[in-house]
């Protein structure tokens, strides 16, 4: 079998990335186990690999001694001196196993060695493999659906694409190709799962830096984006030249570079009037990013203008801000998703103000730390859906009784 053992570790080597030294130590465990099974103990099993011949062998080492306890371990001094004359007490003598000594237990344990050790290797590479991809974007192949995933071929593995990674109104089937981003990628004892998205934020950001050449060199960054995929997106960019316009860069000629991106995606809304899902557009926002808090603030909240940021006393991380009371609706946005999307790109809990509040509030001595004990709507920059019931029904008081909102386009 030597020439077929050395042609089979050389196709594992090669198609399945095991190194043959991996291989060798694999069966060496194997054949001592089998030789355990047998004899009860393995202390005195030696097993080689002739490297040439491509054949394995097993010895049973024996100590010569002046009188035999364990045959299997030991040998005696006076058969030593029949084998050779050379021998003395404490010598070592290799005896070599007969293969039929082992038969099919110690060949099938050999196999199963073998094949977990591909299943391992094969996984580890997996892994690696995709593990280097990861905050990256991938092409791949829808494969299959469940209740819980789409599942998303990309190359070796199925990625999984769960519902709240999809854009709302996105519509796909069986062999269609698609780009989705590669957030994580873990190992466990039930094989390596690959986890994708299509609504994930840093998408924008890697489809702006394959798009744009200006941000794949690092002349505009990107320093933060926040997003409710499929609606809406804010990116705060700066430029690292001052003869470059970070925005103008970023939107391009008529808008160029912004349609590349939003062409990728492919949201729908479901529509009262016709009853059915009509396509619509995700909103791209780019805004400058400066050092300064309060004017990066300001930056975020637009297209609302705003007459002040005032920052809390106690927690460096909150903001009131102050706009016209006719721009009040406007800086919230549609159900809080202004002002949601401005404490997310910030890093902010940004409270939202009118001018009147404010001064009503400022009479009454009511600022607490900027300063007032403001207990409605506060926005956080979390992780998290911003849905909670406070911006709900700040969004609704702001909003006046003749705005009327469709269901597929958004206020602005």
């Amino acid at each position: 079998m030597s020439k077929e053992m050395l042609d089979a570790f050389r196709i594992l080597e090669e198609d399945k990335g095991i190194k043959k030294e991996d291989i060798i130590d694999a069966v060496k465990e194997s054949l001592r186990s089998a030789y355990r099974r047998r004899y009860g103990q393995a202390d005195s099993a030696l097993i080689d690999f002739d490297e040439k011949k491509g054949d394995f062998h097993v010895y049973t080492v024996r100590e010569v001694v002046d009188e035999v306890f364990d045959s299997r371990l030991e040998i005696s001094l006076k058969d030593a001196l029949a084998i050779s004359s050379a021998y003395e007490l404490g010598d070592k003598i290799k005896f070599e196993e007969a293969p039929a000594e082992f038969g099919r237990v110690a060949a099938q344990s050999a196999k199963q060695t073998i094949m977990e050790k591909m299943r391992k290797q094969t996984r580890t590479i997996t892994y690696n493999t995709y593990k280097e991809h990861e905050n990256e974007i991938m092409s791949g192949t829808v494969e299959r659906f469940d209740n819980r995933f789409i599942y998303v071929n990309l190359g070796s593995i199925e990625a999984q694409l769960s519902k709240q990674d999809q854009i709302p109104g996105e519509v796909f089937a069986s062999h269609d190709r698609i780009e989705v981003f590669v957030y994580k990628v873990e190992d466990n004892p039930r094989g390596v799962n690959v986890f994708v998205s299509r609504s994930h934020p840093e998408m924008i950001k890697r489809l702006m830096e394959q798009e744009i050449p200006e941000v794949y060199d690092g002349t505009v960054e990107i320093m933060s984006v926040a997003r409710e995929a499929g609606d809406r997106t804010k990116v705060a960019v700066r430029s690292h030249n001052p003869n470059v316009d970070a925005i103008g860069t970023i939107v391009g000629r008529g808008g160029a570079n912004i349609k590349k991106i939003t062409s990728k995606f492919h949201p729908a809304k479901y529509d009262a009037k016709s009853d059915r899902m009509v396509p619509v557009e995700e909103n791209i926002d780019v805004i400058e990013w400066v050092a300064d808090p309060a004017e990066f603030i300001y930056n975020a909240i637009a297209p609302a203008e705003v007459d002040q940021v005032i920052f809390h006393s106690e927690d460096n991380k909150r903001a009131l801000v102050v706009v016209p009371d006719n721009k009040l609706s406007l800086a919230i946005g549609r159900r809080g998703q202004n002002v949601r999307l401005a404490a997310h790109l910030t890093g902010y809990r940004i409270d939202i103000k009118s001018a009147s509040d404010f001064e009503a509030m400022e009479a009454a001595g009511e600022l607490g730390g900027f300063g007032a004990e403001v207990e409605e709507n506060v926005y956080e920059d979390t992780n998290q859906t911003y849905t909670d019931q406070a911006i709900e029904e700040m969004a609704e008081a702001a909003l006046t009784a003749d705005i009327e909102e469709s269901d597929v386009t958004e206020l602005d």
